[in-house]
């Protein structure tokens, strides 16, 4: 049991038995999926866990309850590992209040076709909720990243309960940087609907917030600015690191020795930072973070079967789903007698917004030759402008 503030306390759990995340992210340093209890004259619970833990999330509430039970069940997001102990909530207390908007109810009812809910409140945009001393107001997030999100704002205690927003990959009782693994979290989950997340952002900066209580990922209590900061930046599309990211496919070496060589040069010309990446070895996820931390990116590939390398094709097509813009981008490619990567590199991108395409193009034939260097040292340069 952890106490967030005098009436506010954590219910959640740790998952370390899970392998990939929505059955795709690798999280190894597990999930946590986070619940809380706020404990006034009435008492309202703050969404469900995962469907393999709903018995040491009901014991983690009675251990704050004792012998009280819940008054409310306030379901701010439907997606299973936050809704799935629904319907065994509802049987431990079937006289709770379900509360929701239309969408939720909706979406109860299409996960959980039997369950009765005998009491329902259906809430609504700027919709209120007293429980005593603390007052809850609920905010509709539409689309971030589910169409019945909200998340709710207790004005007493100036705590928001934020949904997924602000939330990261990793249990809660491992130790480890919050930026990279919310990063990686955000672009892969959330990245698609940066403009919806601005929305949200707007409303939030009319409260007055003190601590952030997301559903993934630590409670977060100080130093609020620098995280809002970073999703105003992720949301926005905007550039959080200066520097170059180089992400390669390579068949036999010669599309990777171009790439490594094009990171040595860039170095030797003062960049701040290059991260290159192995697509075919490396985690899609990681690299996904990386393409849109930095401004600038240079994809190098072969050709294959006449397109792009597999490996090359999804991690554009990644990039793409998200809404990847506002960015520079510089092509290596190599082809035996008939290169199409810079014609297909481009073709993926076509409907993506603000790119900047290097006039520099390294195109290899085979195997790295002098003027292929020299074509690397001006791709650097004027990456380097």
């Amino acid at each position: 049991m952890k106490k967030i503030t005098n009436d506010i306390f954590y219910i959640g759990v740790n998952d370390h038995n899970v392998d990939l995340f929505e059955g795709q992210y690798d999280v190894p340093n597990g999930m946590a999926y986070n619940s809380y209890a706020i404990v006034d004259e009435k008492i309202a619970v703050m969404d469900t866990v995962d469907i393999n833990f709903g018995s040491q999330w009901l014991d983690n509430l009675r251990e704050v309850l004792g012998d009280r039970s819940p008054d409310y069940l306030v379901v701010q997001h439907m997606e299973p590992d936050h809704s799935a102990c629904i319907d065994q909530f509802i049987k431990e207390f079937p006289d709770v209040t379900v509360v929701g908007n239309a969408k939720t109810f909706a979406m109860i009812s299409a996960f959980f076709p039997e369950l009765i809910i005998a009491n329902k409140l259906t809430v609504k945009e700027g919709d209120s909720l007293n429980l005593g001393s603390h007052m809850l107001t609920f905010v509709t997030a539409p689309m971030v990243h589910w169409p019945e999100v909200m998340v709710t704002y207790d004005s007493t205690d100036k705590v928001l309960f934020s949904a997924d927003g602000f939330g990261k990959f990793g249990a809660l009782d491992v130790e480890e940087d919050w930026a990279c693994e919310a990063r990686r979290y955000y672009f892969g989950i959330v990245g698609k609907y940066g403009v919806q997340v601005q929305n949200l952002l707007k409303k939030a900066s009319a409260l007055d917030i003190q601590t952030i209580c997301p559903l993934h990922g630590p409670i977060l209590i100080e130093n609020l600015g620098y995280y809002l900061n970073l999703y105003n930046i992720w949301s926005s599309y905007g550039v959080e690191s200066e520097g170059v990211f180089i992400a390669y496919t390579s068949v036999y070496g010669n599309t990777k020795k171009a790439a490594e060589l094009l990171k040595d040069k860039l170095l030797e010309l003062g960049c701040p930072k290059v991260a290159i990446a192995d697509l075919a070895r490396e985690d899609m996820a990681e690299s996904v973070e990386d393409g849109f931390r930095y401004g600038k990116i240079v994809l190098a590939s072969p050709t294959y079967n006449g397109e792009l390398f597999p490996f090359m094709s999804q991690y554009i097509d990644w990039l793409v789903e998200r809404n990847y813009q506002n960015r520079t981008i510089g092509i290596i490619e190599n082809g035996s007698w008939a290169s199409t990567v810079a014609k297909c590199i481009k073709a993926k991108f076509e409907k993506s917004k603000n790119i900047k395409w290097t006039d520099t193009v390294v195109s290899i034939k085979s195997a790295v030759k002098p003027e292929n260097i020299a074509q690397i040292t001006a791709l650097a340069e004027e990456l380097m402008k």
